[in-house]
């Protein structure tokens, strides 16, 4: 079988032939690592799919490699819309930027029992791994950098549809920019998602909960006048 991974040191493909079958990408990469190429790079953590770790592309699809089992000819890159660190390693450190821009944590909660039926309303986002497969298969940061993302917007919702959050209202207000009105709800990071969450959906839903709270598009308001009242 024969694979290629895209280098670093000079931004060309570099293709191996490895005699595997019916195993990982990950195991792949590793008999690469220690049998025919030590200056091959990757990260990788608890090889089963719950760190998060090992995201990459493969044929311009995002996955895991501890699940994704390759191919021939299969072309295997780094994640999309994050600095390169080398080879198919990248700055993970977009996850906590973007999570602090959206606040996307607990700010204090009510004390009390709660439902299964509470419960069962945040389970799905409960299970994010912050692998960031969304996040590079986002079409919107070839034009806004800066726009918060589905991995922190689905966080965001997390919170905001937990009855003991005391912040919901503040957490709406933080995503008001470079956030929900921004996403183009192609839908894109959906089916990356190895939990199964759907972003577009919780994104969705924070538009909901803004315009129950008074919010609006800015987009929509520029195109009825400028939001000008008459």
């Amino acid at each position: 079988m024969n694979i290629s991974v895209k280098r670093s040191n000079n931004d060309e493909a570099q293709i191996y032939n490895v005699e595997l079958e019916n195993v990982t990408l990950l195991a792949v990469l590793n008999h690469i690592k220690t049998k025919l190429d030590p200056t091959l790079t990757y990260s990788h953590g608890c090889r089963s799919g719950v760190c998060g770790s090992c995201a990459v592309r493969v044929n311009g699809r995002e996955q895991l490699m501890c699940e994704y089992k390759p191919g021939e000819g299969d072309v295997i890159e780094p994640i999309r819309n994050v600095r390169v660190i080398r080879d198919l390693v990248v700055d993970s450190s977009i996850v906590e930027h973007f999570n602090r821009a959206a606040t996307a944590w607990s700010e204090g909660s009510h004390e009390g029992k709660v439902s299964e039926e509470d419960a069962s309303r945040i389970e799905t986002q409960s299970d994010c791994i912050l692998c960031t497969l969304c996040y590079s298969a986002c079409p919107v940061y070839a034009v806004n950098p800066d726009f918060i993302g589905p991995f922190a917007l689905t966080r965001v919702w997390r919170y905001v549809n937990d009855v003991r959050e005391e912040s919901s209202a503040a957490k709406i207000a933080s995503v008001q920019t470079n956030g929900i009105w921004d996403c183009t709800l192609c839908g894109e990071c959906v089916p990356v998602c190895p939990q199964n969450i759907a972003p577009k959906q919780d994104i969705t839903m924070l538009r909901m909960k803004s315009a129950m709270m008074g919010y609006q598009d800015p987009n929509a308001a520029m195109a009825f006048g400028g939001g000008l009242s008459f």
